[in-house]
């Protein structure tokens, strides 16, 4: 399939890399408002550079988009793009709000095109094995289900374009930005949260209006509790990684970034040898959480090559638009209690 990036800044740079390297995708236009940086990376890569939209969404090979544009300015892209027959492949949060995600989800089934979300920490060798022991129930009673998102942003992040930290365009802080691939890797793997009790801050920054930490106790629907706690304000020298932990009546798994600091079951399998062998935490820096640029472009490209793949096959991507709606109403719902003094919120 022929893709398309809108947005050429380091979001759009990024889905190139992935797009070049993918299996079923070949990488055509780029569209940016600013003329200057779609011929720049239209250049780079020998594709085709629009600055009117109009005309991006006129061609008629292309035929799937990502969007890498801010936050809070993912609807009208996405919109346009699905409108204009195409599918689209939208970068996290798909949008700020569940309201928003329902306008595109209803168009994308009004125009029969795929809408899928970037969530791209779903895709390497220690989720599959995560979500395998998961599924079969290798926990037994899950009685605790938590993640945790300890990373640093200074000042100058902040301060480095005008829609950092405001709620229009970032929809949120530490939680909803820089956090949510982990909060729907939580809800990946221990299933649909029932209520939540949170309290957020924002200690360590001035001039943005949302949080840089955030705590929210969580009940799920299957009984565990557990906590997620988030922040961009936690300083370390190489930054921490996310991590994700679930335990239960038969065992206890530990995921930090893409490996795990525990891995412990009450009932052996052949292959824990093997994923203890394999796939155990080394003392790797966590990725993305000093520096946003460094992180592995793999990930991308497997779910890109997942969202192609589906559509060939007639079924909804595992990225659908559905399952990227999840971790945004989880989101809401913290930041409503957060904003009600605690108060439990029912989801």
């Amino acid at each position: 399939m022929k893709f398309g990036i809108i947005g050429a800044g380091m979001i759009g740079q990024f889905h190139a890399k992935a797009i070049t390297a993918m299996t079923g995708g070949e990488l055509h236009s780029v569209f940016d408002l600013r003329a200057e940086a779609a011929e720049k990376l239209a250049a780079e890569y020998g594709i085709r550079a629009y600055s009117d939209m109009e005309a991006f969404y006129a061609d008629p090979e292309l035929e799937i988009v990502t969007v890498g544009t801010p936050s809070g300015a993912h609807l009208e892209p996405s919109l346009a793009a699905l409108n204009a027959g195409k599918h689209v492949i939208c970068e996290k949060p798909l949008e700020v709000t569940t309201e928003r995600i329902d306008q595109l989800m209803d168009a994308a089934a009004k125009n029969g095109k795929t809408l899928a979300a970037v969530l791209n920490r779903r895709f390497h060798p220690g989720m599959d094995a995560f979500k395998k022991a998961a599924d079969e129930g290798r926990f037994g009673i899950l009685t605790n289900a938590s993640c945790y998102v300890k990373w640093y942003r200074d000042q100058a992040y902040y301060d480095s374009a005008g829609w950092r930290g405001t709620w229009a365009l970032d929809g949120g802080g530490a939680l909803m930005n820089q956090s949510i691939h982990t909060v729907d890797a939580l809800l990946y793997l221990a299933g649909p949260v029932k209520s939540v009790q949170a309290n957020t801050a924002c200690l360590a920054h001035e001039r943005i209006e949302v949080e840089d930490i955030v705590v929210a106790i969580v009940e799920f629907h299957n009984g565990a509790r557990g906590v997620i706690e988030c922040s961009t304000c936690t300083w370390s020298k190489d930054g921490h990684p996310a991590r994700v932990q679930l335990s239960g009546t038969e065992g206890s798994v530990f995921l930090a970034d893409e490996s795990f600091e525990i891995w412990d079951f009450m009932n052996e399998k052949p292959e824990d040898a093997e994923i203890r062998s394999t796939l155990m935490k080394g003392q790797e820096a966590g990725l993305g959480a000093n520096d946003p640029k460094a992180i592995n472009f793999y990930q991308h490209q497997r779910n890109f090559e997942e969202v192609v793949n589906a559509i060939a096959e007639g079924r909804e991507p595992s990225t659908s638009a559905a399952e990227a709606r999840k971790p945004v109403e989880l989101i809401q719902a913290i930041y409503k209690s957060a904003q009600n003094g605690g108060e439990k919120v029912e989801l």
